[in-house]
């Protein structure tokens, strides 16, 4: 019999993240609290008219394209050679897309570097996490501020839902979360047009002491920690964002 299962990349970001199926599973995700936090991010931090933003892990670029909107310059940069292709459509003289490794710092600096929504914490390696940072603090100019916008651990585990079967555009998308030795995982099972596909997303659980040793290695100030996109105090146990300024 024929094995029709498609195998996953060992690096389960460059694949999963490169197919239709990604942005078709997510396609309805409301994106309303992402522009809230948007304005109460750049709102806080008071950036210059005009200030320069990278949005790293940029996707197929809505929240780089909203920052554009709101008068900034904005590249938006992404792993996924098929998202900048789409995001490249709605470039101008003030929007650019590029494809670029977040370990790398880039060639130019920043005003502001925005790593949203959970977009950290992929490799297996250690190291490449303090690698990002590094470029993060390396890309950034004399004035810049770093956010990363990462799941609150302590609050996402025990929220899990271990299996459940999501159905769009014909597709049922069959999901199971779990958590193992410090990852948080979730695998993705589908059937589309006679062929079985299988895809696993898997993020370190880190938290914030986590960060602040990561930091500390990186020599990147922690400047705030917020818990929701309202900017309000973070708790540990309640807080469903771990949300870090720095510079």
């Amino acid at each position: 019999m024929t094995n029709n299962t498609v195998p996953e990349d060992t690096h389960w970001y460059a694949s999963w993240f490169d197919t239709p199926y990604y942005h078709i599973l997510y396609k309805d995700r409301d994106y309303k609290e992402a522009r809230l936090f948007i304005d109460n991010i750049t709102a806080y931090l008071n950036l210059p008219e005009h200030a320069e933003i990278l949005d790293l892990a940029c996707g197929k670029g809505r929240h780089s394209r909203y920052l554009n909107q709101l008068g900034y310059r904005v590249v938006g940069a992404d792993l996924s050679h098929n998202s900048i292709d789409e995001a490249k459509a709605y470039e101008n003289d003030s929007l650019q897309f590029v494809v670029h490794d977040m370990r790398e710092a880039f060639d130019r600096q920043f005003d502001a570097i925005f790593n949203l929504f959970t977009s950290f914490g992929y490799f297996e390696n250690d190291n490449d996490n303090l690698k990002t940072l590094e470029a993060i603090r390396d890309s950034l100019n004399e004035y810049g501020f770093g956010v990363i916008d990462f799941m609150n651990v302590d609050f996402v585990i025990p929220h899990l839902v271990p299996e459940e079967v999501k159905e769009v555009d014909d597709i049922a998308f069959h999901i199971k979360r779990f958590e193992i030795d410090g990852y948080i995982y979730k695998e993705i099972r589908f059937e589309d047009q006679g062929k079985k596909y299988a895809f696993t997303e898997k993020v370190k659980a880190l938290r914030l002491a986590d960060f602040e040793q990561l930091m500390e290695q990186a020599g990147i100030h922690l400047l705030d920690v917020f818990g929701d996109y309202k900017l309000r105090k973070y708790h540990p146990l309640s807080s469903e964002r771990l949300i870090l300024l720095f510079k």
